[in-house]
């Protein structure tokens, strides 16, 4: 009897509490899911501690980390000495880093076509974020057509989709998700200015929609706050 292989997904993980949603998703539908988590300069390096650990227990057949230097070219305060906003502000905020989903998109793009994976799946979300232009629907269905032009396996009729399971939900309904499929939202890392142990901020904008989430789940916030938080 033949047995079916699983297909293949490369899934971004960044460590924080949607991308381990998405990769509790790509699990429960029995894909092969490789993990990769980009290095980009991020003032919080705690998020990517959390990522490996949660490729390990929640099932990744490998994670791989890729080094990108965007701290090189700034603009964001989370790339560069620009502090980072502790209430809400009108606009695309100085959080949203330039190019950095199109760059980790294109980072799993290439790793796919080497695995041979037919999915990308990422944890952008166009209800519960921060304004930026990169989460939007439009923006995975443009860069969805630019992976099936400029790649071999889309030249060839290996069609390549990006997923993004979580784009209508809100953050509470993500949090009931994430319950529902088992992850531990303690050992993630959602903070923009999270410590070296990944303990959060408890007031960047970050926080404030993790915690909102929570709050409109019913379920107890099991983030771990510095003192004073």
């Amino acid at each position: 009897m033949n047995v079916k292989t699983p297909e293949r997904a490369v899934v971004l993980v960044s460590g924080g509490m949607d991308s381990a949603v998405v990769l509790a998703l790509a699990r429960e539908r029995g894909l092969d899911c490789f993990a990769l988590s980009v290095s980009y300069g991020q003032r919080h390096g705690a998020e990517l501690a959390a990522a490996a650990e949660l490729a390990a227990t929640q099932g990744a057949i490998g994670h791989k980390t890729v080094i990108v230097d965007l701290r090189s070219i700034g603009g964001s305060a989370l790339t560069a000495d620009i502090d980072v906003p502790e209430s809400a502000s009108a606009g695309i905020p100085v959080t949203y880093v330039p190019a950095r989903n199109t760059i980790m998109l294109s980072v799993a793009l290439g790793w796919a076509e080497v695995l041979g994976a037919g999915e990308i799946h990422c944890g952008v979300n166009a209800v519960d974020y921060s304004g930026y232009p990169d989460c939007r629907p439009e923006f995975i269905a443009a860069f969805e057509t630019l992976a099936n032009l400029a790649t071999k396996a889309g030249v060839e009729g290996r069609r390549m989709t990006v997923q993004a399971p979580l784009m209508r939900m809100s953050k509470a309904d993500i949090v009931r998700e994430g319950m529902r499929l088992g992850v531990d939202f303690s050992r993630t890392v959602s903070c923009y200015q999270a410590d070296a142990e990944g303990r959060a901020c408890g007031l960047c904008d970050a926080c404030r929609l993790r915690a909102e989430g929570f709050a409109s789940a019913g379920v107890p916030d099991p983030t771990r706050y510095r003192a004073g938080a």
